[in-house]
């Protein structure tokens, strides 16, 4: 009787395919694709099994699905790979990793709450009045894709500016206000639509764009809802609802905008 023989490599690459699978999972969980890619994996297991079994005619029949398998994941999954690949891209960016940029920011205490004191009294204004209102503020991607899908303004934030943008007569109120880097980069911007079905009903779709932009990317969004009034805050594909004006500057400490 002879053992298997494991080496240290192996275990490398058993580790690498079980954090990729569970990344996997975590990126899909909640959307329709989890049942596409358990049916897939179904579909895996019976093939196995035919071929086992040395079932001539089913398996002939399978082996010809198998041979285009991965081109119909690609169609089936391109969104949730697209997703995959902008959460790769955003969480490990090299570029801001090793840039010059880094080494001459003034890393000074209270820099960021220039923007993030206006931000949080907006949304204190917003909620009071049931204005409703989604600001995105990037971390270290900068969101270029979706800020020229909206009006370019590059302005000083300013408390005042933000409530104009989103008074209901204002034609940018229904999208997306992005803040990178102490400026408000662009309003009315569109933003990827969250399919995660573990999302409450009740919630529109500026909840269901906060979450999106957070699936895909680093950003943090906040979202004032029209109906209530009430404040979510959105990071990592993940929501809190309800939250007070409190509640919501201590969110934004934590996710390292005030330091």
């Amino acid at each position: 009787m002879t053992f298997l023989e494991i080496r240290f490599i192996d275990l490398v690459d058993i580790f690498l395919v079980a954090y990729l699978m569970f990344r996997l999972y975590k990126l899909i969980k909640g959307t329709v694709a989890l049942n596409i890619f358990i049916g897939i994996f179904a579909f895996i297991v019976f093939w196995l099994l035919i071929k086992s079994l040395n079932m001539e005619l089913s398996s002939t029949i399978l082996d010809n699905f198998v041979n285009v398998g991965v081109l119909a994941i690609i169609v089936v999954f391109q969104q949730e790979i697209r997703r995959f690949l902008l959460l790769l891209g955003s969480r490990y960016n090299l570029h801001n990793n090793f840039s010059f940029e880094r080494f001459f920011e003034n890393k000074s205490a209270g820099m960021m709450n220039i923007y993030i004191k206006p931000v949080v009294q907006a949304c204190e204004d917003f909620a009071r009045s049931k204005t409703g209102a989604l600001i995105v503020i990037t971390k270290n991607s900068e969101l270029l894709d979706f800020v020229h899908t909206g009006e370019l303004l590059n302005a000083v934030i300013s408390r005042r500016l933000i409530e104009s943008i989103f008074f209901k007569n204002n034609p940018l109120h229904d999208g997306a206000v992005i803040i990178n880097r102490n400026k408000i980069k662009a309003a009315g911007c569109i933003l990827p639509v969250s399919q995660n079905m573990e999302m409450p009903k009740r919630f529109g779709l500026r909840h269901r764009a906060g979450m999106g932009i957070t699936e895909s990317t680093d950003a943090v969004a906040i979202v004032v809802s029209e109906e209530r009034g009430r404040i979510s805050f959105f990071q990592n594909g993940r929501g809190e609802y309800n939250i007070t004006v409190e509640d919501l500057e201590k969110r934004l400490e934590a996710a390292g905008l005030t330091r």
